[in-house]
């Protein structure tokens, strides 16, 4: 799984302070939560802090108290004449709870309302964010993943949790993500100011072709894979395509998810704007230059995902064994050979440069074709394909269809000003037998509005 760099967040925020109720469930990562307050009103916003009594078990009222500028919350009894959850539901703007416990998603999906944290989120018409965490396998268990689902479909962003080491000593999805990416995402939602209006069951929720409460995980780009610390294998793509189809479907309120493999901070600028749309849902970009990164952030993001679109370029093969150093031109054409054994013996020969090795890469789709991450998940791929003295390029997609069982391919030609890069783009879509669906030519915008609709027809409502 690759690491989730600060950079490798990117979000639109609003403008202006806003006020947040920051909620604290129990969870050993509930000492996190100051930094998470702290960092919301070093950006303006103003804050109330409510903790459930099991979070008091682990983080004291007066440090929560002393960050967010005010008494920290409890109950629903604190102050009877006040209807205290009421008020905080009608004051915020905002409510983000981090860390979620276990206990306390499958509370909110039941709707309780026994303490004054349920109680609030019960009556806000606010967005609502949670950052989940807990041991890897209650975040898998059955109950859990239905109580997210259930969640999502209410309109509730629900954060990701990290993967990596646990306070048990195991190892796997489950961690608090970091302060700073939960505020940016938090923010992202709340600039998108669709949350509240998917709650109520608006227009915007039943309109054809929304994907409103929808989580899609995209992937676009180009991997590199490395020769040498200095070389890579990598193709043409620049990532546009894939970033137009995560923009729009974050304009019709989806919530995104797009892998992204070394695609420049130009070509991702719209996916920030897309948020600040009305009616958006939210983004966030994991980053994934290797086609191994690629798979392994594909699947584990496409958990809870109602679709995937895979439109990155991933390479088909990759270095055997990279040079840990840079190949040197001369250690070859001497005859002396690599510097140091072990990993650059594969690229080079005394005397002269010698064929690279490589292996092959998985093929992801292919891959969640065969083992969906969720059951019932929409898969769609593209395939960039020339003609050859074997067929055009369009008989090429069709052979590809059918052998990777995808529920949609885009097949588009590239070549003859089409493709990759800031040009026009035109796809053939194909079902998993190979046949046309429909055709659409136009900007890469045009090609992913057309991607979307088709996803959006196929998503069970």
């Amino acid at each position: 799984m690759p690491q989730r760099s600060e950079g490798a967040h990117r979000a639109a925020t609003p403008t202006g302070p806003r006020r947040v109720v920051v909620g604290v469930a129990g969870s050993i990562a509930a000492y996190k939560a100051p930094t998470v307050i702290r960092l919301l009103r070093a950006q303006g916003h103003e804050t109330r802090a409510v903790a459930t009594q099991a979070a008091l078990r682990f983080i004291g009222a007066p440090a929560l108290a002393a960050v967010s500028g005010g008494p920290v919350g409890t109950g629903v009894f604190d102050d009877p004449a006040a209807v205290e959850h009421v008020g905080l539901g009608e004051w915020a703007e905002l409510v983000l709870v981090a860390p979620a416990s276990a206990d306390l998603l499958a509370r909110i999906a039941a709707g309780r309302a026994d303490d004054l944290l349920t109680a609030t989120i019960l009556t806000t018409t606010a967005p609502v964010v949670l950052a989940p965490a807990m041991h890897t396998q209650m975040w898998a268990n059955a109950a859990t993943v239905e109580n997210v689902a259930t969640l999502r479909r209410r309109g509730l962003t629900i954060i990701e949790p990290d993967v990596g080491p646990l306070t048990s000593g195991d190892c796997g999805a489950g961690r608090l993500p970091a302060p700073e990416r939960i505020v940016a995402e938090a923010l992202a939602a709340l600039a998108g100011a669709a949350a509240a209006a998917r709650r109520a069951g608006g227009p915007e929720a039943a309109s054809p072709g929304s994907l409103s409460g929808r989580r899609l995980v995209v992937s676009a780009g180009g991997t590199h894979e490395p020769i040498d610390p200095v070389r890579f294998i990598g193709n043409r793509s620049s990532g546009r395509q894939g970033v137009a189809i995560a923009s729009a479907a974050v304009a019709r309120g989806s919530d995104v998810v797009l892998i992204a493999a070394n695609i420049s901070p130009e070509v991702l600028a719209p996916l920030g704007e897309s948020t600040a749309a009305p009616g958006a849902g939210t983004a966030r970009i994991v980053e994934a230059p290797t086609a191994l990164d690629m798979e392994a952030a594909v699947r584990s993001e496409a958990t809870s995902a109602d679709a995937v679109v895979m439109a990155a370029a991933v390479a088909d093969f990759r270095p055997a064994r990279p040079g840990i150093s840079k190949i040197k031109k001369h250690r070859l054409a001497d005859g002396a050979g690599p510097a140091t054994g072990g990993a650059d013996e594969a690229v080079g020969l005394a005397g002269g440069p010698a064929p690279i090795e490589l292996v092959a890469n998985p093929d992801i789709l292919a891959g969640l074709v065969a083992d969906p991450p969720r059951p019932g998940q929409l898969i769609v791929g593209f395939a960039a394909e020339t003609g050859d003295e074997e067929g055009d390029a369009l008989a090429h997609g069709a052979a590809k269809a059918r052998r990777k069982g995808a529920h949609l391919l885009a097949v588009n030609a590239v070549g003859g000003g089409r493709g990759f890069g800031d040009v026009p783009n035109a796809v053939v879509v194909l079902d998993p037998q190979g046949a046309e669906v429909t055709r659409g030519e136009g900007s890469k915008a045009e090609v992913a509005e057309l991607i979307l609709d088709l996803i959006a027809e196929r998503l069970p409502r």
